[in-house]
Protein backbone atom coordinates (compact mmCIF):
# COMPACT_ATOMS: atom_id res chain seq x y z
CA UNK A 1 0.00 0.00 0.00
CA UNK A 2 1.04 3.56 -0.73
CA UNK A 3 0.02 6.09 1.92
CA UNK A 4 0.03 9.76 0.92
CA UNK A 5 -0.10 12.31 3.74
CA UNK A 6 -1.65 15.47 2.32
CA UNK A 7 -4.54 15.55 -0.15
CA UNK A 8 -3.86 18.88 -1.85
CA UNK A 9 -2.96 19.35 -5.50
CA UNK A 10 0.35 17.47 -5.29
CA UNK A 11 -0.81 14.62 -3.05
CA UNK A 12 -3.94 14.01 -5.09
CA UNK A 13 -2.00 14.20 -8.39
CA UNK A 14 0.43 11.53 -7.14
CA UNK A 15 -2.51 9.43 -5.99
CA UNK A 16 -4.17 9.78 -9.39
CA UNK A 17 -1.06 8.55 -11.23
CA UNK A 18 -0.69 5.58 -8.86
CA UNK A 19 -4.35 4.61 -9.25
CA UNK A 20 -4.59 5.20 -13.01
CA UNK A 21 -1.50 3.06 -13.56
CA UNK A 22 -2.68 0.35 -11.16
CA UNK A 23 0.54 0.08 -9.15
CA UNK A 24 -0.85 -0.53 -5.63
CA UNK A 25 -3.59 0.34 -3.16
CA UNK A 26 -3.55 4.02 -2.17
CA UNK A 27 -4.51 5.62 1.14
CA UNK A 28 -4.98 9.40 1.30
CA UNK A 29 -4.43 10.78 4.81
CA UNK A 30 -5.48 14.36 5.52
CA UNK A 31 -6.24 16.36 8.66
CA UNK A 32 -9.49 17.39 6.93
CA UNK A 33 -11.14 14.01 6.54
CA UNK A 34 -13.73 15.32 4.07
CA UNK A 35 -10.93 16.48 1.75
CA UNK A 36 -9.33 13.03 1.78
CA UNK A 37 -12.66 11.31 1.23
CA UNK A 38 -13.59 13.64 -1.61
CA UNK A 39 -10.31 13.26 -3.48
CA UNK A 40 -10.42 9.47 -3.03
CA UNK A 41 -13.99 9.36 -4.34
CA UNK A 42 -13.01 11.40 -7.40
CA UNK A 43 -9.84 9.43 -8.15
CA UNK A 44 -11.66 6.11 -7.70
CA UNK A 45 -13.31 6.77 -11.06
CA UNK A 46 -9.88 6.46 -12.67
CA UNK A 47 -9.27 2.88 -11.47
CA UNK A 48 -8.68 0.75 -14.60
CA UNK A 49 -11.27 -1.96 -15.20
CA UNK A 50 -8.62 -4.66 -14.88
CA UNK A 51 -7.06 -3.28 -11.67
CA UNK A 52 -7.35 -5.07 -8.32
CA UNK A 53 -6.29 -1.96 -6.38
CA UNK A 54 -8.34 0.64 -4.54
CA UNK A 55 -8.09 4.13 -3.06
CA UNK A 56 -9.41 5.29 0.31
CA UNK A 57 -9.38 8.53 2.27
CA UNK A 58 -9.03 9.03 6.04
CA UNK A 59 -7.77 11.27 8.82
CA UNK A 60 -6.66 8.25 10.88
CA UNK A 61 -2.92 7.49 10.71
CA UNK A 62 -3.47 4.00 12.12
CA UNK A 63 -4.92 2.99 8.75
CA UNK A 64 -1.41 3.39 7.31
CA UNK A 65 -0.24 0.19 8.99
CA UNK A 66 1.31 -2.10 6.40
CA UNK A 67 2.30 0.66 3.98
CA UNK A 68 5.35 -0.06 1.83
CA UNK A 69 5.75 3.58 0.80
CA UNK A 70 4.71 6.77 2.59
CA UNK A 71 4.66 10.05 0.68
CA UNK A 72 4.64 13.29 2.68
CA UNK A 73 2.95 16.04 0.67
CA UNK A 74 1.34 17.96 3.53
CA UNK A 75 1.59 21.70 4.10
CA UNK A 76 0.50 24.22 6.73
CA UNK A 77 0.14 26.95 4.12
CA UNK A 78 1.49 28.48 0.94
CA UNK A 79 4.75 30.38 0.43
CA UNK A 80 5.04 33.30 -1.98
CA UNK A 81 8.65 34.49 -2.16
CA UNK A 82 10.78 31.68 -0.72
CA UNK A 83 10.26 28.01 0.14
CA UNK A 84 11.53 28.68 3.69
CA UNK A 85 8.81 31.26 4.53
CA UNK A 86 6.76 28.77 6.58
CA UNK A 87 9.78 26.71 7.66
CA UNK A 88 9.23 26.71 11.43
CA UNK A 89 5.58 25.68 11.11
CA UNK A 90 6.45 23.09 8.49
CA UNK A 91 9.13 21.55 10.73
CA UNK A 92 6.67 21.29 13.62
CA UNK A 93 4.25 19.61 11.23
CA UNK A 94 6.85 17.15 9.90
CA UNK A 95 7.86 16.14 13.42
CA UNK A 96 4.25 15.36 14.29
CA UNK A 97 3.82 13.35 11.10
CA UNK A 98 7.13 11.56 11.70
CA UNK A 99 5.95 10.27 15.10
CA UNK A 100 2.78 8.87 13.54
CA UNK A 101 4.58 7.28 10.60
CA UNK A 102 7.25 5.64 12.76
CA UNK A 103 4.58 4.15 14.99
CA UNK A 104 2.41 2.85 12.14
CA UNK A 105 4.89 1.78 9.45
CA UNK A 106 8.52 1.89 10.63
CA UNK A 107 9.76 -0.25 7.73
CA UNK A 108 8.27 1.88 4.95
CA UNK A 109 10.29 3.91 2.47
CA UNK A 110 9.53 7.60 3.06
CA UNK A 111 9.34 10.09 0.19
CA UNK A 112 9.31 13.72 1.33
CA UNK A 113 7.70 16.22 -1.07
CA UNK A 114 6.82 19.07 1.30
CA UNK A 115 8.91 22.26 1.47
CA UNK A 116 11.44 23.36 2.51
CA UNK A 117 12.36 19.96 1.16
CA UNK A 118 15.89 19.45 2.44
CA UNK A 119 15.20 20.83 5.93
CA UNK A 120 12.12 18.62 6.31
CA UNK A 121 13.97 15.54 5.03
CA UNK A 122 16.64 16.18 7.66
CA UNK A 123 14.19 16.62 10.55
CA UNK A 124 12.05 13.64 9.55
CA UNK A 125 15.08 11.35 9.57
CA UNK A 126 16.38 12.72 12.87
CA UNK A 127 12.95 12.54 14.53
CA UNK A 128 12.32 8.92 13.50
CA UNK A 129 15.91 7.61 13.58
CA UNK A 130 14.99 5.58 10.50
CA UNK A 131 17.80 4.63 8.16
CA UNK A 132 18.90 7.68 6.19
CA UNK A 133 18.64 5.50 3.10
CA UNK A 134 14.88 5.17 3.60
CA UNK A 135 14.05 8.87 4.04
CA UNK A 136 14.30 10.46 0.61
CA UNK A 137 13.50 14.02 -0.40
CA UNK A 138 12.01 14.12 -3.89
CA UNK A 139 12.65 17.43 -5.67
CA UNK A 140 16.09 17.55 -7.27
CA UNK A 141 14.77 15.27 -10.03
CA UNK A 142 12.04 17.88 -10.61
CA UNK A 143 14.68 20.61 -10.76
CA UNK A 144 16.59 18.43 -13.23
CA UNK A 145 13.49 18.19 -15.44
CA UNK A 146 13.32 21.99 -15.40
CA UNK A 147 17.02 22.20 -16.23
CA UNK A 148 16.47 20.00 -19.29
CA UNK A 149 13.51 22.15 -20.29
CA UNK A 150 15.55 25.35 -20.32
CA UNK A 151 18.44 23.74 -22.19
CA UNK A 152 15.91 22.50 -24.73
CA UNK A 153 14.35 25.96 -25.05
CA UNK A 154 17.74 27.70 -25.32
CA UNK A 155 19.07 25.41 -28.04
CA UNK A 156 15.74 24.63 -29.75
CA UNK A 157 16.34 20.90 -29.45
CA UNK A 158 14.08 18.13 -28.13
CA UNK A 159 14.57 17.20 -24.47
CA UNK A 160 15.19 13.62 -25.56
CA UNK A 161 18.52 14.72 -27.07
CA UNK A 162 19.75 15.95 -23.66
CA UNK A 163 21.57 13.50 -21.38
CA UNK A 164 23.40 13.55 -18.03
CA UNK A 165 21.61 16.68 -16.79
CA UNK A 166 21.58 17.01 -12.99
CA UNK A 167 20.60 19.61 -10.41
CA UNK A 168 22.14 19.11 -6.96
CA UNK A 169 22.10 20.85 -3.60
CA UNK A 170 19.16 22.71 -2.10
CA UNK A 171 15.68 22.58 -3.58
CA UNK A 172 15.71 26.35 -3.36
CA UNK A 173 17.53 29.49 -4.43
CA UNK A 174 21.00 27.92 -4.04
CA UNK A 175 20.35 24.82 -6.17
CA UNK A 176 23.24 23.90 -8.48
CA UNK A 177 22.63 22.90 -12.11
CA UNK A 178 25.55 20.71 -13.20
CA UNK A 179 26.55 21.91 -16.67
CA UNK A 180 29.88 20.11 -16.92
CA UNK A 181 28.34 16.67 -17.48
CA UNK A 182 25.51 17.58 -19.86
CA UNK A 183 25.58 16.34 -23.41
CA UNK A 184 23.28 17.31 -26.26
CA UNK A 185 23.15 14.81 -29.07
CA UNK A 186 26.29 13.30 -27.61
CA UNK A 187 28.21 16.61 -27.63
CA UNK A 188 29.25 18.59 -24.52
CA UNK A 189 26.81 21.37 -23.65
CA UNK A 190 29.67 23.75 -22.79
CA UNK A 191 30.57 24.01 -26.46
CA UNK A 192 27.05 25.21 -27.30
CA UNK A 193 26.12 27.86 -24.74
CA UNK A 194 27.52 30.98 -23.15
CA UNK A 195 24.58 31.87 -20.89
CA UNK A 196 25.16 29.50 -17.98
CA UNK A 197 24.09 32.15 -15.43
CA UNK A 198 20.85 32.84 -17.28
CA UNK A 199 19.85 29.18 -17.38
CA UNK A 200 20.77 28.76 -13.70
CA UNK A 201 18.57 31.72 -12.77
CA UNK A 202 15.69 30.39 -14.86
CA UNK A 203 15.90 26.94 -13.23
CA UNK A 204 16.02 28.42 -9.72
CA UNK A 205 13.06 30.71 -10.42
CA UNK A 206 10.96 28.29 -12.46
CA UNK A 207 8.33 28.04 -9.73
CA UNK A 208 8.03 31.81 -9.49
CA UNK A 209 7.43 32.16 -13.22
CA UNK A 210 4.85 29.37 -13.07
CA UNK A 211 3.01 31.18 -10.30
CA UNK A 212 2.39 34.10 -12.62
CA UNK A 213 -0.09 31.81 -14.33
CA UNK A 214 -1.36 29.39 -11.65
CA UNK A 215 -1.23 29.02 -7.88
CA UNK A 216 1.45 26.32 -7.69
CA UNK A 217 3.08 23.44 -9.56
CA UNK A 218 1.71 19.94 -9.23
CA UNK A 219 2.12 17.78 -12.32
CA UNK A 220 5.92 17.85 -12.63
CA UNK A 221 6.56 16.80 -9.04
CA UNK A 222 3.72 14.28 -9.21
CA UNK A 223 5.23 12.54 -12.25
CA UNK A 224 8.76 12.60 -10.83
CA UNK A 225 7.48 11.13 -7.55
CA UNK A 226 5.41 8.50 -9.34
CA UNK A 227 8.49 7.37 -11.27
CA UNK A 228 10.25 6.66 -7.96
CA UNK A 229 7.22 4.90 -6.49
CA UNK A 230 6.80 2.74 -9.59
CA UNK A 231 10.48 1.75 -9.61
CA UNK A 232 10.36 0.76 -5.94
CA UNK A 233 7.24 -1.37 -6.40
CA UNK A 234 8.51 -2.94 -9.65
CA UNK A 235 11.85 -3.67 -7.94
CA UNK A 236 13.73 -1.76 -10.62
CA UNK A 237 16.62 0.63 -10.14
CA UNK A 238 16.15 4.33 -10.76
CA UNK A 239 19.06 6.79 -10.87
CA UNK A 240 18.06 10.33 -9.90
CA UNK A 241 19.27 13.25 -7.80
CA UNK A 242 17.42 13.25 -4.46
CA UNK A 243 17.83 14.72 -0.99
CA UNK A 244 19.28 12.47 1.69
CA UNK A 245 21.04 13.04 5.01
CA UNK A 246 24.76 12.96 4.25
CA UNK A 247 27.50 11.36 6.31
CA UNK A 248 30.70 12.45 4.61
CA UNK A 249 29.56 12.21 1.00
CA UNK A 250 30.68 15.25 -1.01
CA UNK A 251 32.50 16.35 2.15
CA UNK A 252 29.25 17.11 3.99
CA UNK A 253 27.79 15.74 7.23
CA UNK A 254 24.61 16.21 9.24
CA UNK A 255 22.76 17.96 6.43
CA UNK A 256 20.29 16.78 3.79
CA UNK A 257 20.63 17.93 0.20
CA UNK A 258 20.21 16.73 -3.35
CA UNK A 259 22.91 14.34 -4.57
CA UNK A 260 22.95 11.60 -7.24
CA UNK A 261 21.50 8.38 -5.81
CA UNK A 262 20.45 4.93 -6.93
CA UNK A 263 17.13 3.69 -5.53
CA UNK A 264 15.59 0.21 -5.55
CA UNK A 265 12.94 -1.66 -3.56
CA UNK A 266 14.96 -1.14 -0.37
CA UNK A 267 15.40 2.62 -0.74
CA UNK A 268 18.69 4.34 -1.57
CA UNK A 269 21.36 1.69 -2.08
CA UNK A 270 24.12 3.94 -3.40
CA UNK A 271 25.07 7.60 -3.26
CA UNK A 272 26.96 8.18 -6.49
CA UNK A 273 30.20 10.10 -6.42
CA UNK A 274 30.50 12.15 -9.60
CA UNK A 275 33.21 14.55 -10.73
CA UNK A 276 32.25 18.23 -10.60
CA UNK A 277 34.22 21.19 -11.84
CA UNK A 278 35.61 23.70 -9.34
CA UNK A 279 32.76 26.20 -9.79
CA UNK A 280 30.12 23.52 -9.28
CA UNK A 281 31.82 22.09 -6.20
CA UNK A 282 32.14 25.55 -4.67
CA UNK A 283 28.46 26.25 -5.39
CA UNK A 284 27.47 22.91 -3.86
CA UNK A 285 29.39 23.75 -0.69
CA UNK A 286 27.55 27.08 -0.47
CA UNK A 287 24.22 25.34 -1.02
CA UNK A 288 24.97 22.86 1.76
CA UNK A 289 25.92 25.72 4.08
CA UNK A 290 22.63 27.46 3.28
CA UNK A 291 20.62 24.37 4.26
CA UNK A 292 22.72 23.82 7.38
CA UNK A 293 22.19 27.42 8.48
CA UNK A 294 18.44 27.05 7.99
CA UNK A 295 18.45 23.90 10.15
CA UNK A 296 20.48 25.61 12.90
CA UNK A 297 18.24 28.70 12.87
CA UNK A 298 15.20 26.74 14.03
CA UNK A 299 13.98 26.54 17.59
CA UNK A 300 11.53 23.64 17.39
Amino acid sequence: MISIVGSGRVGSSIAFLCVANGVDDVLLVNRDKKKALGEALDIASAIPANSNFSIRGTDDYSEMIGSNIVVIAASVGSYKKDRTETMELQVKMIKDIAKQVKQCCPSAIILIISNPLDVLTYFFQKETHLSRFKVIGIASNLDTSRFRYYISETLSVPQSSISHALVLGEHGDSMVPIFSRVKVGGNPLFSMIDNRDSITSNVRNYWKKLRNYKSRSQFGIAKNTFDVINSILQKKEIHIPASIVLDGEYGERDVAMGVPVKINQNGVFEIEKIKLDDVEMSSLKKSSAKISNDIKSLHV
